[in-house]
């Protein structure tokens, strides 16, 4: 029977391969764990973020506020708002001066306005060097730091361009006046209704006259030289949007925890997520999944250390423990909220609940530092990836070497079968070539 060299020839390499598929095999496991590990290291991102907004409760209120028309006034909380009702009549808003050049271009880029000379707008001085247009000038005003306005070059008929100046601030404090000093060109003007080489300084010269918000809360008069108020009702910022002394906005004011349990929910969530994650990775590895990262000491270190910090005390009022506010652990490992608990321990006392989530000393603060050692570059997550990468990398070169090896190996097989087939169809012809001279010496005897 002929011999199949090709089919020896896979046989012995396929047995001399394994190492090499071993190795590809650990590698591709080493490459799933560091896909692992990122998929770790974005959830402990998520948890932290949702630590580090419980750590920081400065614009959290367990009050709310309502207001009766949002369109004419809106409002929001910030951390010091207590309960309380409001009514507002916005008799005048806060506006920006507006002061438009009297002199019109017939375009905007292409009519030199000037030539040289100064415009000094609020007290500063841009000066023209060269032949500018009307856009040319409004570049140089708009590049002028600390000028107080805003240029701009509008159109307001056919061939008709002028210059406005909008203050970058509104409030009667912050009115500009303009002295034109530009020489050459068609010439820039401004109205100067007093005669007095000023313009800007007589209502009659602007489009808009820089005025203060006028506002009565409460029947108190407010005014202000913007229409966002922030010190007016505590903890309360309200901004009016339409002046309309005859109607009255009600505000309320009125005890709400929903803004707590929403940061307390997501962190929660956050971390339950890990929770999950870590069981169905120790799953994995106990089920001999060389792909998972549940034998990882890390794993049992940063739940063991995230557990222990939400289980410790945190400062020194009368509320210490997360379970008095309505965090628990359950018997799963998972952790929960009870926002009945919550609402009653902020209704009792907001500040201790405050102490305790947030500051110095605050339980989330704490849970952040714990979490900062495996976010940050060079903590144990980046560490851990780092030394997988590595690993891959070194194995890269080892499976090309064996892969090199084989390769040389196949050949000199591929060689040696080659002869052995040549010398056996040689030896086959051979003892053709005898069994027919055999065969022939017979019959002729």
């Amino acid at each position: 029977n002929d011999i199949d060299f090709n089919t020896v020839l896979n046989a012995l390499m396929d047995q001399a391969s394994q190492p090499l598929t071993a190795l590809q095999t650990q590698q591709s496991a080493l490459q799933s764990q560091v896909t692992t590990y990122g998929t770790l290291t974005s959830q402990v991102a998520t948890l932290q973020s949702a630590a580090q907004d419980l750590a920081d409760l400065s614009t959290t209120s367990s009050f709310t506020a309502q207001s009766s028309a949002p369109s004419a006034v809106s409002v929001s909380t910030t951390g010091t708002a207590v309960g309380g009702d409001y009514d507002v009549i916005v008799n005048d808003l806060a506006r920006a001066q507006v002061t438009a050049s009297t002199s019109v271009s017939p375009d905007a880029s292409t009519t030199v306005v000037a030539s040289g000379g100064s415009l000094t707008i609020g007290g500063v001085t841009v000066a023209v060097a060269g032949d500018v247009t009307l856009q040319g000038l409004a570049d140089a005003i708009n590049g002028t730091d600390g000028i107080g306005v805003r240029a701009a070059v509008i159109q307001t008929g056919t061939d008709a361009y002028r210059l406005t100046l909008t203050g970058s601030l509104s409030g009667q404090a912050n009115g500009f006046t303009v002295t034109n000093g530009l020489t050459g060109g068609t010439g820039v003007t401004f109205a100067d209704t007093d005669g007095n080489g000023i313009s800007g300084d007589s209502a009659e010269d602007n489009a808009v006259n820089a005025s203060d918000a006028s506002l009565l809360v409460n029947n108190i008069a407010v005014t202000g030289s913007s229409n966002t108020f922030t010190n007016v009702i505590p903890g309360v910022t309200f901004t009016a949007y339409a002046k309309d002394p005859n109607t009255t906005v009600h505000i309320g004011v009125t005890s709400d925890s929903s803004a707590f349990a929403a940061k307390l929910d997501a962190f929660v969530k956050s971390y339950n997520d890990i929770a999950s994650f870590i069981n169905d990775q120790r799953t994995s590895a106990a089920q001999g999944d060389a792909s998972s990262i549940g034998r990882d000491a890390l794993l049992r270190q940063l739940s063991g250390s995230l557990r222990s910090t939400l289980l410790g005390a945190h400062g020194s009022d009368a509320l210490t423990r997360l379970s008095e506010i309505g965090v628990e652990f359950q018997r799963d490992g998972t952790l929960s909220l009870d926002t009945n608990t919550l609402t009653t321990a902020l209704a009792n006392n907001e500040s201790d609940v405050r102490d305790l989530l947030s500051g110095t000393d605050g339980a989330f603060t704490a849970v952040s530092g714990v979490l900062d050692s495996y976010s940050q570059a060079g903590g144990f997550l980046s560490t851990a990836t780092d030394t997988l990468t590595r690993q891959i990398k070194s194995m890269d070169q080892q499976i090309q070497d064996m892969q090199a090896r084989l390769a040389q190996q196949r050949d000199s097989l591929q060689q040696q079968f080659t002869q052995a087939d040549l010398a056996m169809s040689q030896l086959k012809s051979q003892t053709s070539s005898l069994s027919s001279f055999g065969a022939n010496l017979g019959s002729s005897l």
